[in-house]
């Protein structure tokens, strides 16, 4: 009707939220007390985070071969480097006694690891054939992810680096790890269980049976360290990673009190190059990572004492180890190795000669002896080689000349006296060189299990790669690790 007025809707009284129903007023409290709390957990964990050793590297200073820019697709390939460190020092200018490349399958969170044994002959950086061990001495975690990715064909641009007295209170807030311990291995464990204790600042106890045990963090972490039991660093990184797999287990059991603990004591003590919003990421899938199965690097090889090197393990050969090592990581059955590690393994035939491989059985029973070479190296007084890659060395282009006195062939222990089982063990007078007129590098005579009776490697190529001092190499040893020597 024209005439009646329309009512005006009333106002309700209230504000928005008086006008909501109850259960809309319940789910929207607890929806910000959520958001509340998640925004209070990312702050906390972002100032814990905010304690890291960080240490960022150009994308520009990574190296990655060529060829293998595309290889694993769908992995995070990251290094792990623990130092032997008495002051926490975690920069270069100390050698890592452990090198572990973990890879991350991204859709199954399967966690594979290879170690790299710390003595492999390998290109530490422009053609230096060292102890790969030495590239994070000389140029930190920079030059040691740049020999990962050159010798293995890998795309790792991140790294994490720790000593071993944060393992140690690491596994303390754990309650201690379970392990197996072998009647060989308690001698050295107690050996080395007081300076592990000194520097981790902590009680040492002794182990005094063996068999399957609980250990604190000093025991566990001296355990991890052992290399004086037959087979020397082999066995020790089996250690290592046994180590590494149970922590893990056992922290993706605690709850959040133990993790908040471990997080405030360990990651003051952790140098790496992931932003805080890089660990976020991956923390967030923390329990559903798996430790996968786990190998040593190289796959094929064998050990010698080798004037100029010292104690080292030689793949036979690096371009088949690598091959193996991305059917490892990645399945690849077909991956074909850049031209970058190809000739890095022909620069290692050209140093050391053709070599066959042992057996694992066969080097696991043998024990290695420290050099005076190998304490040399440890202590960094020492000078490295000159690189493979110079125009005037025998190295050069797979070019393997044995110039003692015009003998020329493959076989580095093929000497021009052929002293075969001559020394053993001993210097036997030899200083600069071969009693056969080798100026390229010293025989040293001693075989230490060596077929050829010479684990001097006559690759000399007039000048010798030890600046011609006296043989290093007579301690009757086959290389493979400075066994003795875990606490030096």
């Amino acid at each position: 009707m024209a005439g009646k007025r329309r009512r005006r809707r009333r106002r309700r009284a209230g504000n928005w939220f008086s006008r909501l129903s109850i259960g809309k007023k319940i789910a929207l409290c607890m929806g910000s007390l959520v958001l509340c709390l998640a925004a209070s957990g990312v702050i906390f964990v972002a100032a814990k985070l905010g304690k890291l050793d960080t240490e960022e590297i150009d994308a520009a200073d990574i190296q990655v071969n060529k060829e293998a820019e595309e290889t694993g697709e769908g992995y995070t390939n990251v290094a792990l480097f623990g130092i032997d460190s008495r002051s926490g020092e975690l920069e270069k200018g100390t050698r890592t006694d452990c090198i572990i490349v973990a890879s991350l399958n991204n859709k199954t969170k399967e966690v594979r690891m290879s170690s790299v044994y710390r003595d492999t002959l390998l290109d530490i950086k422009d053609g230096h054939l060292q102890k790969c061990n030495a590239a994070y001495s000389f140029g930190g975690p920079t030059q040691a992810i740049n020999m990962l990715n050159k010798n293995l064909d890998l795309d790792i641009e991140k790294f994490a680096t720790v000593d071993f007295a944060a393992i140690s209170e690491t596994i303390d807030l754990l309650g201690g790890l379970d392990i197996n311990v072998k009647k060989e291995e308690i001698q050295y464990l107690n050996k080395f269980v007081g300076e592990t204790a000194r520097v981790a600042k902590k009680k040492a106890k002794k182990v005094t049976k063996p068999g399957k045990q609980h250990l604190n963090g000093v025991q566990a972490t001296t355990y991890a360290r052992i290399r004086s039991t037959a087979g020397g660093d082999f066995t020790r990184t089996e250690r290592q990673r046994l180590v590494i797999q149970k922590i893990v287990e056992k922290a993706q059991k605690s709850d959040f009190a133990t993790i908040n603990k471990i997080i405030d004591k360990l990651l003051p003590t952790i140098k790496t190059n992931f932003s805080a919003a890089e660990i976020l990421s991956y923390a967030k899938d923390f329990t559903k990572y798996k430790i996968g199965a786990s190998s040593g690097f190289p796959f094929e090889k064998t050990t010698d004492t080798i004037s100029g090197l010292g104690s080292i393990v030689i793949p036979v050969k690096l371009d088949n180890n690598v091959k193996e090592l991305h059917k490892f990581l990645y399945d690849d059955e077909n991956y074909k190795t850049s031209s970058e590690v190809k000739t890095i393994s022909n620069a290692v035939v050209a140093r050391v000669g053709q070599r066959q491989a042992e057996s694992s059985s066969t080097l696991n029973s043998k024990t290695y002896k420290i050099t005076p070479e190998d304490k040399a190296q440890e202590s960094n007084k020492y000078t490295p080689t000159r690189s493979y890659k110079n125009n005037n060395s025998s190295y050069h282009n797979n070019k393997n000349s044995n110039r003692n006195n015009g003998n020329s062939g493959t076989n580095s222990n093929k000497n021009n006296n052929s002293n075969k089982n001559n020394n053993s063990g001993n210097h036997s007078g030899n200083t600069g060189g071969s009693t056969g007129g080798n100026t390229g590098g010293s025989t040293g005579g001693n075989t230490g299990g060596s077929t050829g009776g010479n684990s001097g490697s006559n690759t000399g190529d007039g000048s010798s790669e030890s600046g011609g001092g006296s043989s290093e190499s007579g301690d009757g040893n086959t290389g493979g690790g400075s066994s003795e020597n875990e606490a030096e």
